[in-house]
């Protein structure tokens, strides 16, 4: 830290509540409520009470109506007294600080109290019947103007930043107008922002005052510096002095204004030359600043709630939409308008990784993905900002499309976000002097001399979210986690239901199979001892037997298959490296005695090692290879190649024929069970056979797929993970 920026934090922490002094147009006197003595009082006390005062003393005999009403006020929790003396055309107000009562004169108003009521009471009128903020600024300003007899009256707002926006005036143009212009946030410290927080009201009469010290009775309260934060004759700070000169005022008075509790901005009048405002007028232009701050209250509200209206009905659409629709994810994005209309976005991107939906103006997806990783380190659950780039540097690059963003997070295990953006707002700010020029001199900081007019183009920002905003984002999010947590419910409820289902048709399954096992292999003995007794039977009888006898021997293999195929479902894993090599040698030789003399060109690959139930892939090997000769048996000669290679988290194999083929239209039923792409009379079979070999493939957790052409062949692939791979996307 340089020297100029120790000056300005001196500056900043200057124990201005504890002067030391008054202001010169007044006086001051601290009374020890135990006996009522004076133990503090402004030097200039007794020749502006116009009665002679010491300090351990008692206040003189003519002010015993101001004791009694002391005395009395001090038995109640009222913070203050004001008190009124026409005989010594005195004004007296008192309040405790520090277990003492400081009690502060100034001199009676010449204005009737009866004229000030009745401008008042117009006023009042007057600001009730304003339709919005703007104007209601402005009444308040030409009031103000008029009832003080400043030559300049202004209202000054604070920003989130804490610097000042002059958005109302009135005045009789003896000094220049600062309608419209910012003031940084240095020109008035933190500490002066709390003293206008809890003392709202503050005049000085004449900026050339000479401060009037304040006496104490010993060394004991010398040492302990009187807090006077609630005084109204508190000695300013210097360097407020000398802005005030700088500015070319003689004399300033300010009213705060409170909404909802909170510094909300100033009521800033100026005179050109020293100006005293009575204390009666300087009541009723802190009524009106009350009055103002109720009003803005309440118009803010009154906007809040119409907006809040507005976008809890945007909420519903979208709702209704999620509702009607089985996704929706798909179904909140449908309608990219209402969407964006949620929270007034230019784009909004509902990021869940690569199914990221995007909704007009976003940025890249690589740029999405940093943001996201940058979101996900937060603890919040909602994040609104309108300066991105001033928390997240690389939004910089992208600042055109979103220098603002209100997100929303929708899973706390996944980095899953709903994101709205907002464009960078270039705009030109026109401040009152640099706001970034300090004036150092002789090692002390200065205030600023320059007040003219100078801009300053603002980037990297957009326009600001609202409070209406950010809760319509919230209730979304609610209604989305809801809405996901039921679907959820449901999918739970319903898979529960699917594995009842298959274990009770795998019992069925099992059930019958077994016992239509017997009945079938009796028919086909019965039919063949028939043969065997009844020799004189005829030729058309014989034939009908072995019709009998084969139609029981088909459905007895049927019985085998479904048999198989359901108890595959209650199979276990049995999970190690298997040599296919072996297995394919195994399967072709099993069958080579349905090869008959038929010419089959055989093209086997060495095949990569698997990880797997040996069992079980031995029968997928086995039926692809069988279904390979049997559709290749219209060709002479058949084709048939086994191949295999390995990836990076698998293994692929494929079994590839030029045998009568299929058509791809009909993909989807190949491996459905009891599904035949061929006729049956031209080709055995149960229809089983590949709904068995998907199901083994699916338990490895591995895919398979076909490719095939009518006449032209067929290939037919499946990939299995490597060990410890459970992802089922490979193919």
């Amino acid at each position: 830290m340089n020297s100029t920026d120790d000056d300005l934090a001196a500056c900043a922490r200057e124990p201005i509540h504890v002067p030391g002094a008054i202001q010169p147009h007044g006086a001051l006197i601290v009374l020890d409520p135990d006996g009522w003595n004076i133990v503090r009082m402004s030097a200039n006390s007794g020749d502006f009470l116009g009665c002679e005062l010491s300090l351990g003393g008692r206040l003189p005999a003519h002010m015993n109506d101001l004791q009694q009403h002391l005395r009395a006020w001090h038995a109640t929790p009222e913070f203050s007294l004001q008190y009124s003396c026409s005989t010594t055309k005195h004004i007296y107000t008192a309040h405790r600080a520090q277990q003492m009562v400081i009690v502060e004169a100034e001199a009676l108003g010449d204005k009737p109290l009866d004229e000030v009521f009745s401008a008042l009471r117009s006023f009042t009128r007057r600001l009730a019947s304003e339709s919005d903020i703007t104007q209601s600024l402005n009444a308040v300003a030409q009031f103000v103007y008029e009832i003080t007899g400043f030559d300049r009256a202004l209202i000054y707002r604070f920003d989130p930043e804490w610097n000042g926006h002059v958005v109302a005036e009135a005045g009789n143009e003896m000094l220049p107008s600062y309608l419209g212009l910012r003031f940084p946030s240095s020109d008035i410290p933190a500490q002066a922002r709390a003293l206008y927080a809890s003392n709202r009201l503050r005049i000085i009469p004449d900026a050339s005052y000479t401060p009037v010290p304040i006496l104490a009775a010993d060394d004991a309260l010398d040492a302990e510096r009187l807090d006077m934060s609630f005084a109204q004759l508190r000695s300013v700070s210097p360097v407020h002095l000398e802005y005030m000169r700088n500015m070319g005022t003689g004399s300033s008075m300010s009213v705060s204004i409170l909404v909802e509790g909170q510094l909300w901005g100033l009521i800033s009048c100026h005179g050109v030359g020293a100006h005293n405002v009575p204390q009666a007028i300087r009541e009723t232009c802190d009524m009106v600043a009350q009055s103002l701050a109720m009003r803005i209250e309440a118009l803010d509200r009154a906007k809040i709630v119409a907006r809040r209206l507005k976008l809890g009905q945007v909420t519903s659409a979208l709702l209704r939409q999620m509702a009607e629709g089985a996704d929706w994810s798909s179904d909140l994005v449908r309608d990219e308008q209402l969407l964006l209309s949620q929270v007034n976005a230019g784009g909004a991107v509902l990021y869940a990784g690569e199914a990221s939906q995007l909704v007009g103006l976003c940025p890249s997806a690589v740029e999405l993905k940093g943001l996201v990783e940058w979101l996900s380190q937060k603890s919040r659950d909602v994040v609104a900002t309108n300066q991105l780039a001033s928390e997240y540097v690389a939004a910089e690059a992208f600042a055109e499309t979103a220098s603002g963003i209100l997100a929303i997070r929708l899973s706390t295990l996944r980095p899953d976000w709903l994101i709205w953006f907002r464009p960078e707002l270039v705009r030109t700010v026109k401040w009152g002097g640099n706001p970034h020029k300090s004036v150092q001199e002789s090692g002390r900081i200065h205030p600023r001399r320059s007040f003219d007019a100078w801009r300053e183009q603002v980037r990297l920002q957009s326009s600001a979210w609202d409070e209406a905003e950010i809760e319509a984002a919230k209730n979304l999010r609610q209604a989305i986690v809801g809405i996901v947590l039921r679907k959820a419910e449901e999918l739970a409820e319903l898979s529960g239901e699917l594995q009842r289902s298959n274990k009770e048709l795998e019992a069925f399954s099992y059930s019958v199979s077994h016992d239509l096992r017997a009945p079938f292999r009796h028919i086909v003995g019965f039919a063949q001892l028939l043969r065997e007794r009844e020799t004189s039977l005829d030729d058309k009888s014989r034939h009908y037997l072995q019709t009998i006898s084969d139609a029981a021997v088909s459905a007895g293999r049927l019985v085998d298959d479904l048999l198989n195929f359901s108890q595959l479902g209650r199979a276990p894993i049995m999970s190690k490296p298997v040599d296919m090599n072996k297995l394919v040698a195994e399967v072709m030789k099993s069958i080579q005695m349905d090869f008959g003399d038929r010419s089959i060109e055989w093209s086997v690959e060495s095949l990569p090692q698997a990880w797997g139930d040996a069992t079980l892939l031995r029968q997928v090997w086995y039926n692809l290879i069988e279904n390979a000769v049997k559709y290749t048996r219209p060709r002479s000669p058949a084709r048939i190649s086994i191949s295999g290679e390995t990836e990076e988290h698998a293994t692929r194999y494929s079994v590839c024929d030029n045998g009568v083929g299929f058509d791809m239209a009909y993909v989807g039923k190949l491996f459905g069970v009891f599904q035949r792409l061929q006729r049956a009379e031209d080709f055995d079979g149960t229809g089983i056979g590949l709904a068995f070999v998907r199901r083994i493939i699916e338990k490895h957790s591995g895919s398979i797929t076909a490719e095939g052409e009518v006449d032209k062949g067929a290939r037919f692939t499946f990939v299995l993970p490597s060990q410890g791979r459970k992802v089922r996307t490979l193919a």
